[in-house]
């Protein structure tokens, strides 16, 4: 397995591994009708611009030249969060690739990125009812954020998202461009 930088030319096969994640993560949380709705189209559309921009980045885990998972991540969306704090935007791997360290090796690599940046924290939203992804950010060592949680409408259900934060180690000044190096 291989984890580098995305290219344009991966926004479809990123798209690919995030509708299916969701079609099958999200079963029993989300309507059957929104799942089934998802559109590669779109997302690859909205991948592709992420891509150019390179905000935020995202890495893809490859084998065989194919893309089986990918995270992407920038500093931290929360309000009045301070400049040093990273987040985890997403992380999804394609189910058949599940349990095997393929999103293991994209969330430590993401580490890395957003430590030679600066940042002494990474946070990161989960939504409440996904038990698979909550045990994963767990044992990765991320602690549920009490005092954090959001409630909001997707696909036509209210779902509550919690917040989860890690201490990074301390790696010294950031780099410069980061982002830049694979």
């Amino acid at each position: 397995m291989r984890i580098e930088p995305a290219l344009a030319a991966d926004a479809r096969s990123v798209a690919q591994v995030h509708v299916h994640a969701w079609q099958v993560a999200y079963t029993g949380i989300l309507a059957d009708d929104f799942l089934a709705a998802l559109s590669v189209e779109q997302r690859e559309s909205m991948w592709r611009e992420a891509i150019e921009k390179k905000a935020p980045e995202l890495l893809v885990a490859r084998v065989a030249g194919d893309v089986i998972g990918w995270v992407s991540f920038d500093a931290s969306r929360d309000k009045g969060a301070p400049a040093d704090t990273g987040e985890i935007w997403a992380l999804y791997v394609d189910p058949a690739h599940w349990a095997g360290g393929v999103g293991r090796a994209l969330l430590q690599r993401a580490h890395q990125r957003l430590s030679k940046r600066g940042c002494t924290r990474i946070v990161l939203w989960v939504l409440a009812e996904n038990a698979r992804a909550i045990r994963f950010y767990e044992t990765a060592g991320f602690m549920r954020d009490a005092i954090s949680a959001q409630t909001f409408e997707l696909g036509g259900r209210p779902v509550q998202e919690l917040r989860y934060t890690l201490t990074l180690p301390d790696s010294g000044p950031p780099q410069a461009n980061p982002v830049a190096t694979p």
